[in-house]
């Protein structure tokens, strides 16, 4: 059984950054594409960014040019850099991704993202 794990999040002051980390827990297994939901309090879970197998990228208009999601060469981790930060921001933020060799949808398990003075 493989998961993914989720590491990251954290407060932060308006304008700063976080990388956020998505990694299958087990060696064998592969990101295939992968894509990124956050939830504010209150609020339904919407997306946010999302990345094919071929590298394919898009973005939500409220995180367009300052997010940017990648998976690295190994295709066992995959990353959220966040950029000049809002607290509009704010939100648990869930990884959500193939994962080969199953063909599975996996689902992390959220890290907690606050965007505050």
């Amino acid at each position: 059984q493989v998961q993914l794990v989720e590491s990251g999040g954290g407060l932060v002051q308006p304008g700063g950054s976080l990388r956020l980390s998505c990694a299958a827990s087990r060696s064998g297994f592969t990101i295939d594409s992968m894509t990124w939901y956050r939830q504010a309090p209150g609020e339904e879970r919407e997306w946010v960014v999302g990345i094919t197998r071929a590298g394919r990228t898009t973005y939500a208009d409220s995180v367009k040019g300052r997010f940017t999601i990648s998976i690295d060469a190994a295709r066992n981790t995959g990353y959220l850099q966040m950029n000049s930060l809002k607290p509009d921001d704010t939100a648990v933020y869930y990884c959500n991704a193939v994962v080969m060799p199953t063909s599975m949808i996996y689902w992390g398990q959220g890290t907690q993202v606050t965007v505050s003075s």
